[in-house]
């Protein structure tokens, strides 16, 4: 029993082999020659389409190409092996006409390059057996020009509260070029601009160009070559805004915008402007006001330009704004401190600090000021100027508040210090000394 099943896949092998055999056999003979050579074969593939290249250069000698009675594609029977031209497909094929030494009208025969797109059908491996079709019929014609008006028509509406301007093309004019037959009967061009319905912002397009006759009859635009090939259209869109005008008040301690009493004059102006750019737009910002200068000018009337955004114009004529300003509550104290401390000392010295008491003047509302006293103050002097200096100087220095009293300080302060090498005394002097 084992035998015979042995013997059946034997023999099931050996007819495997014979068909492989007989199959690579037919395969050789398929694809070779009597002289051993690979076998070639014709294909015929047909509607190769023309690309015309270089045809500015007849617009330069004042002709055209004309797609009636010119070659648009061409049928080739191409020879090559089989395995080749079984994978050869049109989109491999390239076939190109110069037009570049054209230089007279009339129907004539231009001869056209053959390419492949992919390089197994190049050098030779796939050849052109109808060789003598070498050439392609085109047919140029003289090239006419002529000018002609750009018409708009306007599709949709504004919105309520909005007002529009003229509409702005990009051309007024515009040149077309053809045969005397195709571009003669052009009596103007047309874009048709639909701005939608209810437009609130200016609107611009890209516009399709159509081509009229004296009766106003639509013309085909086959044959008719124009400058460009569409027409930007804008029309801006315009509204009228009553704008707040206001100012950027910057805090400091003890001058808070809170405390403040004011009063701009005029309050608002009325701007009218392109609807995209007023399409945001509340207010004016006159100015940046510092409020802890307003504490130390004692000055209560400022006057500033008013700007309005660029493009729009100034409906209320008024060109200036008036700034009536003053604090609520604003009360001064001085306030004595024995407290100092330094800062950046300079390495390898000691300091020892003169001043023993300094008068401070702070501000703020009259709570704030009363819940100070001299031990919420502290006068900081800085050294990092003094790196090198030995002896008794004067100083700068600023004042720093502890406390919860949102107040501020007015004035300058200084301080006198003697900075010397230390001494085996002074050796445990720390690099910040505070004073109780």
């Amino acid at each position: 029993m084992n035998s015979e099943k042995k013997m059946s896949r034997i023999k099931a092998l050996y007819i495997a082999l014979a068909v492989l055999v007989a199959a690579g056999v037919w395969l050789f003979v398929d694809l070779t020659s009597d002289n051993g050579s690979p076998r070639k074969v014709e294909r015929t593939i047909t509607d190769i389409p023309i690309e015309y290249i270089h045809e500015s250069s007849l617009t330069d000698r004042g002709l055209m190409l004309v797609e009636e009675g010119s070659d648009t594609s061409l049928d080739l029977t191409l020879e090559g092996t089989r395995w080749l031209i079984s994978h050869l497909d049109r989109s491999d094929i390239r076939v190109t006409v110069d037009l570049s030494n054209v230089d007279s009208a009339g129907v004539q025969t231009v001869s056209y390059l053959l390419s492949y797109t992919d390089r197994r059908f190049s050098n030779n491996a796939v050849i052109r057996t109808n060789a003598s079709i070498y050439n392609a019929t085109v047919n140029i014609s003289e090239l006419y020009s002529r000018t002609v008006e750009v018409r708009c028509e306007l599709v949709g509406n504004v919105a309520e509260g909005y007002s529009a301007g003229q509409v702005e093309l990009s051309h007024t004019e515009l040149d077309i070029e053809g045969q005397a037959e195709d571009i003669d009967s052009v009596a103007y061009a047309k874009v048709v601009f639909d701005i939608g319905d209810d437009a609130v912002e200016t609107v611009t397009q890209d516009l399709a160009i159509r081509y009229y006759d004296e009766h106003g009859n639509e013309l085909s635009s086959a044959g008719i070559h124009p400058e460009v090939d569409t027409i930007q259209a804008t029309l801006p869109v315009f509204v009228t805004k009553e704008l707040q005008l206001r100012m950027d008040f910057i805090d400091a301690p003890g001058a808070r915008e809170g405390n403040l009493s004011y009063e701009i004059r005029p309050s608002t102006i009325t701007v009218s402007g392109d609807a995209s750019i007023l399409k945001d737009v509340d207010s004016i910002t006159l100015d940046s006001f510092r409020l802890e200068d307003l504490v130390n000018s004692g000055i209560s009337t400022y006057s500033y330009p008013i700007t309005v955004p660029e493009g729009c114009q100034n409906l209320s004529g008024v060109t200036r704004a008036t700034l009536q300003i003053s604090f609520k509550d604003l009360t001064f104290a001085d306030v004595t401190t024995d407290r100092f401390r330094y800062e950046n000392l300079p390495d390898g010295k000691s300091v020892e600090i003169l001043t023993e008491e300094i008068n401070i003047r702070v501000y703020g509302t009259a709570a704030d000021v009363a819940a100070i006293d001299g031990s919420d103050l502290t006068v900081v002097a800085d050294l990092s100027d003094y790196g090198s200096a030995l002896g008794t100087y004067t100083v700068p220095a600023v004042v720093e508040t502890s406390s919860g009293s949102d107040v501020g300080v007015s004035g300058t302060y200084e301080v006198q210090i003697t900075i010397r090498e230390p001494d085996d005394q002074d050796t445990a002097v720390p690099e910040e000394t505070p004073a109780d």
